[in-house]
């Protein structure tokens, strides 16, 4: 499999952290690519200047490191057929294709522990004292096996119970429990597509989604999201014409965009799904997360789309309003879909972990104080980055966010690729927003999370302004045996 531009990118990660000359770290981390299977035998690979240009570096750096891995039997280079794996072993015919993830979100996660700050993975840097002590009570049950592939009984209820408190009545079998949101969007890309099945997406959305739909050989319609989120009209006529096996749509506080669809529009959006029959999935993660709440209203703008048909399948999840380690997000939808993800999950697991789903529970009893809570730290957060991207990067557009986790930034020139390459040799990861848009746009995007201690977004940000003044996408970077700069060390700033 011969990976495009982008994958090679996001597999290479964090390539240059390191001492020594560039070429050397990038010849190490092509050759651990090699060795380990992704860059199979007879793969392309790009040519010098279009690699040089994403990795922000100058071609002789590119070139310094091709020439040693062909020295080393490694790559084979021609004029004429370009750069190629060397065929020292063939594929074994048969061999199922690669489906390891490309997306730098996750890819980040999997790098060890360095000094680089993480704006990559937006998420709570640290589990709240309230989670502590919710365990510190657990009291397990008695005469119980343990196993619930539908999820915890008392769960499912306060899941529901807190549906309803939305106005939004719900029964427990219409509840199923599942390892975190990621999960509950496998479960339904494994149940609803077959290969070629097409599938409607946001340009962008939630790269986690992505990936899962390409494992499944699914083929994306894309449609573009402007300042009121997802365009309806071009979803309805997407519908109409394709008829998707599957809708993936964020209309609350959208990851990345943080735009929110308005009501009459997430009316008629249900309303065209249903008379087209396409599952429309709602992506309610992020949803509860709203910076102007309003006092004494614990549920501020539009509700979840499930309020206007009775098809529509939610997602939620305690990820993103308590701590990514609780590992338990959930899906709400008719009860004879929930009957059929179950026996699905118990397939592959046979039902989320039994503690976390009693402390899951408990927390649901107060949840409107932990997510006051979450969102006064979040709306910190937001103004304090967009405050010091203002003071270091005033050439950037940085539109202020009602709600959620992240800024969607606008670069004035470049490609958020390359000068994310050059920004993790200055010691701080972030997201391009290329890597979430399935119509290849968003080239200029970039995504920052706020979730980070204050000091930490602080040096950030100094970061992000020394890579930006370094930045020259046209003219490269540095020759091939400039030594990689480290960055300054922080002094009791953890991540």
């Amino acid at each position: 499999m011969t990976p495009s531009l982008g994958e090679l990118v996001a597999w290479l990660g964090r390539w240059s952290a390191g001492r020594g000359p560039l070429y050397l770290l990038l010849a190490a981390r092509v050759r651990q690519l090699i060795d380990e299977g992704l860059l199979p035998p007879g793969a392309a690979l790009p040519p010098d200047r279009r690699l040089a240009g994403a990795l922000s570096v100058g071609r002789t750096t590119v070139v310094a490191a091709y020439e040693t891995l062909r020295q080393e039997g490694r790559l084979v280079r021609r004029q004429g057929s370009g750069t190629r794996v060397a065929p020292a072993a063939l594929t074994p015919p048969g061999e199922a294709r690669v489906t390891e993830t490309s997306n730098p979100m996750f890819l980040h996660l999997l790098e060890p522990v360095d000094d680089v700050l993480l704006l990559s993975c937006a998420a709570p840097p640290s589990p709240p004292p309230v989670l502590a002590e919710a365990y510190a009570r657990l009291v397990l049950p008695a005469d119980d096996l343990g196993y619930h592939p539908a999820g915890l009984p008392a769960l499912r209820a306060a899941v529901a119970h807190r549906y309803a408190h939305r106005r939004l009545p719900t029964d427990p079998a219409q509840i199923l429990v599942t390892t975190g949101a990621q999960q509950a969007i496998g479960l339904l890309t494994r149940l609803l597509l077959a290969p070629g099945d097409g599938v409607l997406v946001e340009a962008p959305t939630y790269p986690g989604a992505l990936d899962l739909f390409r494992e499944a050989a699914a083929a994306p319609h894309p449609v573009p999201v402007g300042p009121d989120g997802i365009d309806v009209d071009a979803a309805i006529r997407v519908m109409e014409r394709h008829r998707p096996a599957l809708a993936y749509v964020i209309p609350r506080f959208h990851n990345p965009t943080g735009t929110v669809l308005p009501p009459l529009l997430g009316r008629r959006l249900v309303e065209a799904a249903e008379a087209y029959g396409v599952p429309l999935v709602d992506d309610e993660v992020l949803g509860e997360l709203h910076f102007g709440e309003a006092d004494g209203e614990a549920f501020p703008g539009p509700p979840p789309l499930s309020a206007y048909g009775t098809e529509v399948i939610g997602l939620g999840s305690l990820s993103k309003t308590v701590w990514g380690g609780l590992r338990i997000g959930w899906v709400r939808g008719p009860a004879p879909l929930i009957a059929r993800l179950a026996r699905l999950k118990a397939l592959h697991d046979l039902g989320s972990d039994v503690p976390a789903q009693l402390v899951a529970a408990r927390l649901l009893d107060d949840f409107d104080a932990l997510v006051r809570s979450r969102v006064a730290e979040l709306r910190a957060g937001h103004d304090l980055l967009r405050a010091e991207l203002a003071r270091h990067l005033p050439s950037w557009d940085c539109p202020p966010a009602t709600g959620g986790q992240t800024l969607w930034v606008r670069l004035p020139y470049g490609d958020g690729v390359s000068f994310a390459q050059l920004a993790l040799r200055h010691g701080v990861a972030v997201l391009p927003g290329s890597t979430m848009d399935a119509l290849g746009g968003s080239t200029r995007m970039l995504r920052l999370h706020f979730l980070l201690p204050h000091d930490t977004l602080v040096a950030a940000v100094r970061r992000l302004a020394a890579a930006w003044a370094e930045y020259a996408p046209e003219a490269g970077a540095r020759p091939a045996g400039e030594t990689a700069p480290r960055p300054a060390a922080l002094n009791a700033i953890t991540v």
